[in-house]
C-alpha cells in the first residue's frame, strides 16, 4: 500500500488514537458502560503511524501531497 496520509494527518490521528485508548483504559477517568468505545483508538492510531489509510484509498483521498 502506497502512503495517503500527510504529516498533519498523521499527527491528528496519533493525537485522537492515543486519547481515546486512554479513556479506554481507565487511569484517571470514570469507569463506565462506554469504556470500550475507546478501543476504537487503535484504527487512528495504527493508520498515523502507518501513513496508509484504506478508506482514503477506496475514496481516491490523498493528504500527503497537500502537504
Amino acid at each position: 500500500m502506497t502512503n495517503n496520509v500527510g504529516m498533519f494527518d498523521r499527527a491528528i490521528r496519533i493525537i485522537i488514537g492515543l486519547a481515546l485508548i486512554a479513556y479506554a483504559i481507565p487511569l484517571g477517568f470514570e469507569q463506565g458502560h462506554w469504556n470500550w468505545i475507546g478501543w476504537i483508538g487503535v484504527i487512528p492510531l495504527v493508520t498515523g503511524l502507518v501513513g496508509t489509510c484504506p478508506l482514503y484509498s477506496l475514496l481516491g483521498l490523498d493528504t500527503l501531497s497537500r502537504s
